[in-house]
């Protein structure tokens, strides 16, 4: 830890006023809580929202965990693990099961969380009408008043230009039956895992100045039609080239060598823990 700076960075002042807008949001599961966001020694957009709320929360005996669209090792990630661990001492880890604090950029880990565990979402657009209401005062009308046709409608557009929702990420989601809520650009594939989840699930969004939250148990339901049902990314008949793991987002990889495009998990801490519990995949594990 550097002494020249605060432990995690913030001030306690600055500490305490994100703590209580985050207790704001899980009071009221969806809804988006304004907040001072702080500059950073990174770039808005680059997950300064996420790090606010990670640097609010850690405390010295929390486990880290940081991801970047499955990725433990993406510059983001490795950029706000060396940040946060030259401020506060606290260990990181690469194994989802270890982690007390996990923030993630545009995935939700596949090992399922538990009450014990807190992930935090980076998010660069935290309102789910703002592609058809460009004034953030009539936004907040619309939500107070749940006036949600312009979130139907482009779910209906996308049904009749594509003959399906066209959602390639960030769809929306109704949280605990009032308010709609945009999970950050996860994909189709992870919007399940919010629907009850064990964890607490805090987003962040530092450029818009929005913090919101889905508690523990709380219904998360994707937005669909009954006659054209949600539904995720298929992945059928597929599997990992490293560990054969099926059921789990897959990342499309070309290989040069045969010139076919081949499957492997987009969750890279998850595909190792695969591999080595497997003793033929600890000797023949050629991931990279």
């Amino acid at each position: 830890m550097n002494p020249r700076h605060h432990f995690a960075f913030f001030d306690e002042g600055s500490k305490k006023e994100i703590r209580r807008a985050l207790l704001k949001a899980v009071a009221i599961p969806g809804y988006q809580v304004p907040f001072s966001s702080r500059e950073m020694p990174i770039a808005r957009g680059w997950g300064t929202g996420g790090l606010q709320i990670t640097l609010s929360l850690i405390g010295r005996q929390d486990i880290l965990k940081v991801i970047d669209q499955g990725s433990d090792e993406s510059v983001n990630a490795v950029s706000i693990k060396k940040l946060v661990q030259k401020t506060t001492g606290i260990r990181v880890t690469d194994t989802t099961s270890e982690a007390t604090l996990i923030q993630s950029r545009h995935r939700i880990p596949e090992v399922p969380l538990t009450e014990d565990q807190i992930l935090v979402l980076q998010v660069p657009t935290p309102e789910p009408l703002r592609n058809v209401e460009a004034s953030e005062a009539k936004t907040k009308i619309l939500h107070s008043e749940e006036e949600y046709s312009g979130a139907w409608l482009q779910l209906f557009e996308q049904i009749m230009k594509y003959g399906r929702a066209a959602t390639g990420a960030d769809h929306p989601v109704y949280v605990h039956n009032r308010y709609v809520m945009a999970p950050s650009p996860i994909p189709r594939f992870d919007n399940p895992q919010m629907n009850q989840s064990e964890a607490l699930i805090l987003l962040g969004a530092g450029r818009e100045k929005k913090i919101y939250a889905v508690p523990p148990y709380t219904d998360v339901r994707s937005l669909a039609f009954d006659d054209y049902p949600f539904s995720i990314e298929s992945f059928d008949g597929k599997s990992c080239r490293q560990c054969g793991s099926t059921e789990v987002f897959l990342d499309e990889v070309f290989h040069p060598d045969t010139g076919h495009v081949e499957f492997q998990c987009n969750d890279s801490s998850y595909c190792l823990e695969q591999l080595n519990a497997s003793p033929q995949g600890k000797e023949e594990s050629s991931y990279v």
